[in-house]
């Protein structure tokens, strides 16, 4: 039986942990898709109906709890499970993070790539 192949919506301006969340991504078996601004992912998340979508709070255009509001408000993107990954560390934005639907909140400095792409593999039940 062939397995089809997670795809994954990274949003992130900083092109310097893009390309590292990038790489790891794919060296994971993952087709990756990526944009730098809120707007952006706005316009391709019902389009490409990623498995996840990997987002930074702090963003040009849109910011990520304005983006992660509008996926969950949308009936094609609402089911797409939202990964916080930020360097916002309060508890305030966490909360509300997760009251606007996220699957879960991760602070950049506190993990590893590899330990984000494990979580992301358990949110879309590959681990």
């Amino acid at each position: 039986m062939k397995h089809k192949t997670p795809k994954i919506l990274i949003v992130e301006d900083d092109a310097f942990l893009l390309s590292i969340y990038e790489r790891r991504f794919v060296m994971d078996g993952f087709e990756v898709l990526t944009v730098k601004d809120g707007e952006t992912a706005l316009s391709l998340a019902p389009k490409s109906l990623p498995d996840c979508v990997l987002l930074d709070i702090l963003l040009p255009k849109l910011d990520g709890m304005t983006v992660l509001e509008r996926l969950k408000r949308d009936i094609t993107t609402q089911n797409i499970p939202v990964l916080l990954l930020t360097n916002l560390g309060q508890k305030t934005d966490r909360a509300k993070g997760m009251a606007l639907g996220a699957a879960d909140y991760m602070i950049k400095a506190h993990f590893r790539p590899s330990e984000v792409v494990k979580r992301v593999r358990e949110i879309i039940g590959l681990e």
